[in-house]
């Protein structure tokens, strides 16, 4: 049975017996762990020869000797000779030296692993029985790629020093819209402040014991202001604990990320913010409506659909080749509307509204503006929607990605 240790190899003396592409290979493994390494071979290849030219490890030429194992705290042998190769081998057990024989891995009394280092820990995959690399590496690589992305959850337990905050981008909802990135510190968190929008099915893969706390918003009712919000990031992370603030869409996209940035550095917690897919630009994909297409709009413009008309947002409207995209704006859409329509907005400038985009119930509203709260109402549209004016909206330029409904005049 072989079992698998964690050596530390730094400033100790190991010898590498053999001077070719397998020993140069080893020998930058073995270095880049801080091994003293000292080569023996009667001449050099091309990797150890620069490995040595730099100083990074000595050579003695001439074939292997007994003696060359003295102080050795490991040896590795790939000299191309079987023979010599066991002979070394043998020199290591009686002096109680582990040995890597790189011909005959059974042979020895130590392996090389497969590693990755993945931030602070690393990962060695190692054959139990008879020797397999590529089955080790292609191991490894699945799990390091695993630990990466954030798809293998395994946090650190044991926590030191002051905890963090990460703002999350969770996207529009979509587990597999949310970043790697943003798994990864999902992955690593022992706190999650989360709002009722994004990838929320996320939660549902995290270990029982991580704290989620829902903070979500809906219309009509905070049942946790902002200052609230900024309080629990700030008091969990100044308690140790790694905090992943989870938010649909893009942190500072209508998401008041930049209010908790400001009020965790003003507590001295170290914040990090990862981007997300907004809605504002992944539910008219998801619908199929470009924001921008050539030869119909050239620029888009985005609003909180709560706040009141600016001349910017009248000026975008009533340039054709803007198209103006609502965040939150179904329950004001009435009066809005009514608004644009007395501005001066073309009465018959497309207007599309999307509920629920990438998810099963997506559904795609169209009218034009002088007949789309009528056909909203009769429609019974509801929040979540983003509110989508402008040339793009239409007609569907791409088939939609998931099988929404459509509901058009007539």
């Amino acid at each position: 049975m072989t079992t698998m240790l964690g050596i530390d190899l730094r400033g100790r003396r190991v010898l590498l017996a053999g001077g070719g592409s397998v020993a140069g290979r080893r020998a930058e493994t073995l270095l880049a762990e801080g091994a003293a390494l000292h080569v023996v071979a009667p001449e050099l290849g091309e990797r150890l020869t620069a490995l040595v030219e730099a100083g990074a490890a000595t050579w003695r030429g001439g074939a292997v000797r007994e003696e060359d194992l003295d102080g050795a705290w490991l040896v590795h042998t790939a000299t191309g000779s079987a023979a010599t190769d066991a002979a070394v081998a043998a020199w290591a057990a009686t002096r109680a030296t582990f040995c890597i024989v790189a011909s005959a891995a059974e042979a020895g009394t130590a392996r090389m692993t497969a590693s990755a280092r993945v931030d602070d820990v690393v990962l060695g995959v190692v054959s139990a029985g008879s020797p397999d690399p590529l089955r080790s590496v292609a191991v490894r690589d699945a799990l390091a790629e695993g630990l990466r992305s954030g798809e293998v959850a395994v946090r650190r337990r044991r926590r030191g020093g002051q905890g963090r905050v990460v703002l999350v981008g969770g996207g529009p909802g979509a587990v597999d819209l949310l970043t790697v990135r943003g798994r990864k510190a999902l992955a690593d968190a022992d706190v999650v402040v989360t709002d009722r929008l994004g990838a929320t099915g996320v939660l549902d893969e995290l270990p029982d014991d991580v704290e989620v706390i829902d903070v979500g918003k809906r219309l009509g009712h905070h049942p946790v202001p902002q200052d609230g919000i900024n309080r629990i990031l700030v008091e969990r992370a100044l308690a140790g604990q790694r905090v992943v603030r989870l938010k649909g869409g893009d942190p500072f996209v209508y998401g008041r990320g930049g209010e908790e940035v400001l009020a965790c550095r003003a507590a001295g917690i170290e914040v990090e913010v990862v981007p997300g897919i907004s809605s504002a630009l992944s539910v008219p994909a998801a619908a199929g409506i470009p924001l921008t297409h050539r030869g119909v709009a050239t620029s888009a413009h985005i609003v909180n659909g709560q706040d009141a008309l600016t001349d910017a947002t009248l000026e975008a409207l009533r340039d054709p080749s803007v198209t103006t995209v609502f965040l939150m704006g179904v329950s004001p859409l009435a009066e809005r509307v009514e608004r644009m329509l007395a501005e001066g907005v073309p009465a018959d400038t497309p207007v599309a509204i999307v509920e629920r985009g990438w998810t099963p119930s997506q559904r795609t509203t169209r009218a034009r503006l002088d007949r789309i709260v009528a056909v909203g109402e009769t429609a019974g549209v509801r929040s979540p929607a983003i509110v989508v004016v402008g040339a793009v909206a239409a007609e569907r330029f791409l088939e939609p990605q998931r099988s929404p409904q459509e509901v058009a005049a007539t």
